[in-house]
């Protein structure tokens, strides 16, 4: 099932309130491993910050890479080693796979280096669309479990996430992040 923007902007607030303060939890999440690698689409900040909120209430810091200081200022050959010690050192892999997302290139890399080393109970796709039809020609994203929102009622305070795998299985978010 695909999450609607509406669905996820209604649960969420958007801003960049746990950007500020990541500076001073990323170092102990590094530590703890509590941080979360996000991989997402670089001009679509909002689900990124809705995302990070979202593991914010669960104990977790958001990773994204334009976030660490210490990624070099111009994408290289260095990123693409930087990307891989922090998805192994991450706790999990979340692909927020929105159409441009799933388009991109270094997100599609990112995908195939976390199956490798996250597959399967540590990677999971955030499948964000307008609406609710389906990705076209991108087929082996099937194969990975997914966040979905179970509404128990119309009040934001309602809304349950929970990650489903390929074979039906269902476990709390809060629950997957811990295993």
């Amino acid at each position: 099932m695909i999450i609607t923007e509406a669905q996820f902007f209604s649960d969420t607030k958007g801003d960049n309130k746990f950007s500020v303060l990541f500076e001073k939890v990323l170092a102990d999440a590094f530590k703890k491993t509590l941080y979360i690698f996000i991989s997402h689409k670089h001009n679509e900040v909002n689900h990124v910050y809705r995302l990070q909120e979202i593991l914010g209430r669960y104990g977790f810091t958001g990773y994204v890479d334009w976030e660490d200081d210490n990624m070099p200022p111009t994408t290289s050959g260095e990123t693409a080693v930087q990307l891989k010690d922090r998805i192994v050192k991450a706790r999990k892999f979340i692909l927020i796979a929105t159409e441009a997302a799933i388009e991109s290139k270094w997100c599609n890399w990112e995908v195939g280096f976390a199956d490798a080393h996250k597959y399967e109970d540590h990677l999971a796709l955030l499948p964000i669309k307008p609406d609710q039809s389906q990705y076209k020609g991108e087929e082996y994203l099937q194969i990975y479990p997914s966040i979905q929102i179970r509404s128990e009622s119309l009040e934001r305070s309602q809304l349950s996430y929970y990650v489903q795998y390929p074979n039906g299985k269902e476990i709390s978010l809060k629950n997957w992040l811990t295993i």
